[in-house]
């Protein structure tokens, strides 16, 4: 075992997670290991207790408790088949020398976890394109929410992206197709929204649960959110094509706002109940008959500026194949709508 030591934040090492720059600095320490010394306070910032996800800053201080000298056995990364290899490189949808866009498929983790092997993330060296290192996430997709994914392909522009993210800079819009009509239309949705545990043995199936805007401060966890939306077309009161931006940035944030205001997304078994069939009522994550029971979430549309060039990009990722089939079916065409319907001359 070593003793405890005080180790500085380099210059190249800021603006990232605690747990993740732990890793870096001692690879044979396993997340879990992480995570407990965290808790128990034995891992300090600057002296005061830290928690995995909390962002390290250039110049502040590390307090490493005693380690194992000899890393754990290493465990061989399976090679990646070609088919995985293939679907990624297919899926690149943008690349410059410095970011890489990803139209990621439905049903693809973006990151690994509980039983999770294949994502976006251990598969990103297939799209490597030989630059230096694979390309970096910068945020998330759900594991059933398809559409554009960024990624930075240096720390330094991963680091600059992750900033626009959190600052709130980018523009994301998603596509849905939901039970029922939202009304009015546009309409904004500000339930707060807390965690409610899973009940696996790491967690599993965890699930916010909405809060009334007047309670979110009195509601130990749960956080204030926001999402706009804009009904695109309708099929009277069966189901709608609706557009979503989510101006915070919560887990599951779509979902359990469309949910909470009786409007779940399509196939969305988790908050709209994988029993729950359509019948015409508004209510019901199922439409039946022909109509996939996968969910129907889209991240349609992604503006950012270019950390490098300072230019604005604006990427768009096509429907997945179980919702074109549902649009098909429905009479509703992409292009009869504008990019951003919440522009107050979309319409005009």
């Amino acid at each position: 075992m070593s003793g405890v030591q005080q180790i500085e934040i380099g210059a190249d090492e800021g603006d990232q997670r605690l747990d993740r720059w732990f890793r870096r600095r001692f690879p044979h320490v396993q997340q879990g290991r992480i995570e407990k010394m965290c808790r128990k306070g034995e891992i300090r910032l600057d002296g005061g207790r830290v928690k995995p996800a909390t962002r390290v800053e250039v110049g502040q201080t590390v307090r490493v408790p005693p380690l194992p000298e000899q890393p754990a056995p290493a465990v061989r990364k399976p090679a990646i088949g070609e088919a995985d290899a293939t679907m990624m490189r297919e899926a690149v949808i943008y690349r410059d020398d410095h970011i890489i866009a990803l139209n990621k498929p439905p049903g693809l983790p973006t990151q690994g976890g509980s039983k999770q092997l294949r994502h976006v993330d251990g598969l990103a060296e297939a799209i490597r394109f030989e630059a230096e290192e694979k390309p970096r996430l910068v945020h998330r997709l759900d594991k059933d929410t398809s559409g554009v994914l960024l990624m930075a392909r240096t720390r330094a522009v991963a680091s600059a992206l992750a900033k626009a993210f959190r600052a709130r800079e980018t523009r994301k819009i998603y596509w849905a197709a939901v039970a029922g009509t939202p009304s009015p239309s546009p309409g904004t949705i500000q339930f707060g929204l807390v965690k409610a545990p899973g009940h696996g043995k790491a967690g599993e199936g965890e699930k916010m649960i909405a809060v009334h805007p007047k309670e979110v401060d009195g509601t130990e966890g749960a956080k204030h959110a926001t999402t706009d939306y804009a009904v695109l077309s309708s099929l009277g009161t069966r189901a709608s094509w609706v557009a979503l931006v989510p101006v915070t940035g919560r887990t599951h944030q779509l979902r359990a706002h469309m949910a909470a205001i009786g409007h779940p997304i399509v196939g969305d078994g988790k908050y709209g109940g994988s029993g729950q069939e359509n019948l015409g009522d508004g209510w019901g994550a199922q439409l039946g008959g022909e109509i996939s029971r996968k969910l129907h979430l889209h991240a349609r549309h992604l503006s950012f500026t270019h950390p490098v060039t300072g230019n604005r990009v604006t990427l768009t990722a096509p429907l997945p194949e179980h919702m074109a089939r549902t649009w098909a079916m429905f009479d509703w065409f992409e292009n009869d709508v504008p990019a951003d319907p919440f522009d107050e001359e979309a319409f005009e």
